[in-house]
């Protein structure tokens, strides 16, 4: 595919990587940066992931309406004043879509919003990231062998779905389909309740007196366990509050898987105990070897 011009609004880890992936491929022309940040904009002009940078709040809608293809990469939080901002700036032939965490109130935010132009919307959810955040994370081959997730709506447009699933592929990713309930309710048990329980593990440990005890002795389970607890603040808060519904569900699952194992510790019940850590490995090493391109989440 070719882009003659890219905007990308929110030039973070995951605007950045899309950007040097179509950089990598010669599939772009112009690429400019839409950001809150102007440390962070001046880091990707530096690095040359964009052309040119327009901070957010600075008539930054007039770069759009010579764009022939926009990707939203921000806080799920942003979105509706983002949306607000772009339709009326959006040509007839200009494609958006998204890398948001979550997907049904980025659905309700579009239909509210973007009025004539929602055909050429297409939802999006790349399955990659890193604990990384800011331009300076921006890596061409993140997208390389990952799943990205679309969305589409019934007012989507074939051909808008057809740039989307060639924006996507042309950096390196998979492409499937998903309905955006059932995303939000499978993403918020494989990703956001990871994230959220990683969060909180540190965050408990951090509030002790004796922390720095406790964290000069953890290894690397615990390393690997608390990793992702390193992402972005901002972003997994909005993460958890747009998929409120679905996240309390999983937590309330998780509370009950919790409460079975310490029955299990505290009565001595080797059987349960044997049964669940059994039925954990196989399952997770099953997943392993089939689960091929599927990468870190420090992003939605």
């Amino acid at each position: 595919m070719r882009i003659e011009k890219l905007v990308v609004v929110g030039v973070g880890l995951i605007g950045a990587s899309c950007a040097l992936a179509m950089r990598r491929a010669c599939a772009v022309g112009e690429i400019v940066g839409v950001g809150r940040s102007r440390s962070n904009l001046d880091r990707a002009l530096a690095r040359g992931v964009i052309d040119r940078a327009v901070m957010l709040g600075d008539d930054w809608t007039r770069e759009v309406q010579g764009a022939d293809f926009v990707l939203i990469a921000i806080p799920v939080a942003q979105y509706r004043e983002t949306l607000a901002a772009l339709a009326p700036a959006l040509g007839r032939d200009a494609i958006v879509t998204d890398a948001g965490s979550t997907k049904q109130d980025v659905v309700l935010a579009a239909r509210e919003l973007l009025n004539e132009r929602l055909p050429q919307f297409v939802p999006g959810h790349p399955i990659a990231g890193s604990e990384r955040s800011g331009a300076d994370a921006g890596d061409a081959s993140l997208y390389v062998g990952r799943q990205v997730i679309l969305t589409p709506l019934p007012e989507t447009s074939s051909a808008a779905l057809k740039r989307v699933e060639e924006f996507w592929t042309t950096c390196g990713a998979r492409v499937e389909r998903l309905d955006p309930e059932r995303h939000d309710r499978i993403l918020a048990a494989v990703s956001h309740l990871p994230h959220l329980l990683a969060f909180a593990l540190v965050a408990e440990l951090a509030s002790r007196k004796d922390s720095a005890e406790y964290f000069s002795n953890a290894g690397s389970g615990f390393r690997d366990f608390t990793r992702i607890a390193g992402s972005s603040p901002e972003m997994w808060r909005d993460v958890a509050l747009a998929n409120r519904d679905a996240l309390l569900t999983e937590l309330g699952a998780y509370r009950s898987a919790i409460e079975a194992l310490m029955l299990s510790i505290e009565h001595g019940d080797r059987a349960s105990l044997d049964t669940m850590l059994g039925r954990a490995a196989e399952a997770r090493r099953h997943w392993g070897e089939t689960a091929t391109g599927v990468g870190p989440s420090g992003h939605p």
